[in-house]
């Protein structure tokens, strides 16, 4: 039986839900992010993109380019209770869904065929309930797996519909640049555009010994199946975690205190970045501790209030870790949340809707970019340089 995979993606959803509560918003360039001269854009309408502006964008390049932009920081809750609203309507079109974000979905339609008058008709009746009930409109890709599916519901944005089979996919696919396949970041097409791979049919033909002496075996079989339209991982439902957590281990043992720190700051980073992609908040921060003589330590510690805060994680695992008194070094780190509030519940204090604001527009980035993508330094770094040369970034 040919799989039938349909990726939801809802359009600007940030910004739509703004100028559907606000009449004074519709039609205008708007932009939601953080607001401090160290903010990026979350999200922005169709009205602000064509001057430019962007997802990850820092807000003073995005103050230039549209000077006429309506700027607010936006209410991530309501946003949340939204997306819940959204995926209530996913479940009831297809028994199998995958939540990627807040704002977009696979559903697996695989065996429904006789239940539906055609693909093209299921996904314009679901396009028009969440329009009906929700005011949103949201683009659609129907295709034999999850890379078409998502290729195709971003190729005739806002409003789109677009089904590829296989048939079609090559027709569609080799005119593309590389950058459209997943995992080819900045790096990846920079090393592809070396070779004089520009396009997905140039990809595509490239041997593949030649692709793995330049890139590694694994990632030349990803590339060229993928550019084949090959993909074969199922739409998978997300089972509740326990715990989220991550964790390393080193090539030759790490021995100064420094570099812990700088270790058990981008591993609060991932575990804060992926505890707010899930919508979960945890009491519980644990470290994992493994020395050079495979000596392995745990410790925890249980917070008063939930949290999915990158600061709130490293600060606890530090002092975890400063508790132990390690003098040898170090194989493996790793910290992990737990003891999750998944309430949604947010704090009315400005302090609180201040941090939720400022690691929604950190996640708009590693949205963007991936999670390798943009450090929290880096990012500062580049507004400071921005704020102080006028240049643009």
């Amino acid at each position: 039986m040919e799989r039938l995979v349909m990726h939801v993606d809802m359009d600007a959803f940030f910004a739509s839900i703004e100028q559907r509560d606000h009449e004074e918003y519709r039609g205008k360039p708007l932009i939601v992010g953080g607001l401090s001269g160290r903010g990026v854009v979350s999200t922005c309408s169709y009205e602000a993109r064509r001057f430019g502006v962007h997802s990850a964008m820092p807000i003073v390049r995005a103050r230039r380019l549209c000077p006429q932009g309506i700027f607010v920081e936006g209410d991530y809750a309501h946003y949340k209770a939204v997306s819940q609203e959204i995926f209530a309507i996913f479940a009831r079109y297809a028994p199998v869904v995958e939540p990627l974000s807040i704002d977009e979905a696979f559903l697996d339609l695989t065996g429904m065929e006789l239940l539906m008058e055609s693909p093209r008709a299921y996904a314009e009746k679901l396009k028009a309930e969440i329009r009906e009930k929700t005011g949103l409109i949201a683009s659609v890709g129907i295709a034999p797996n999850k890379f078409l599916a998502k290729l195709a519901s971003d190729l005739e944005k806002p409003d789109g519909l677009v089904i590829i089979t296989e048939q079609t996919k090559q027709a569609v696919l080799d005119p593309l640049p590389v950058s459209r396949i997943w995992g080819v970041g900045q790096k990846t097409a920079a090393r592809l555009e070396d070779l004089r791979i520009r396009t997905i049919s140039q990809l595509r033909r490239t041997p593949r010994e030649r692709l793995a002496r330049d890139l590694g075996a694994h990632m030349a079989d990803h590339l060229l199946a993928l550019a084949s339209g090959i993909d074969t991982r199922p739409v998978a439902p997300r089972e509740p975690a326990k715990s989220i957590g991550k964790e390393v281990t080193f090539p030759t043992d790490i021995e100064s205190a420094e570099a812990v720190e700088r270790v058990l700051l981008a591993l609060s980073e991932k575990v804060g970045y992926r505890l707010r992609r899930t919508g979960c908040k945890g009491r519980t921060v644990q470290l994992k501790l493994r020395l050079g003589d495979f000596r392995t330590y745990t410790r925890s510690r249980t917070l008063a209030e939930a949290t999915c805060y990158d600061q709130e994680i490293y600060e606890t695992a530090l002092a975890l870790y400063r508790a132990l008194g390690v003098k040898q070094g170090i194989r493996l780190l790793g910290i992990s949340v737990s003891g999750f509030d998944t309430s949604g519940a947010i704090s009315l204090f400005h302090e609180e809707a201040r941090k939720e604001n400022l690691y929604a527009a950190i996640d708009a980035i590693k949205k963007r970019f991936g999670e390798q993508g943009i450090t929290k330094a880096q990012l500062l770094k580049r507004c400071d340089e921005d704020e102080d040369n006028g240049d643009e970034v």
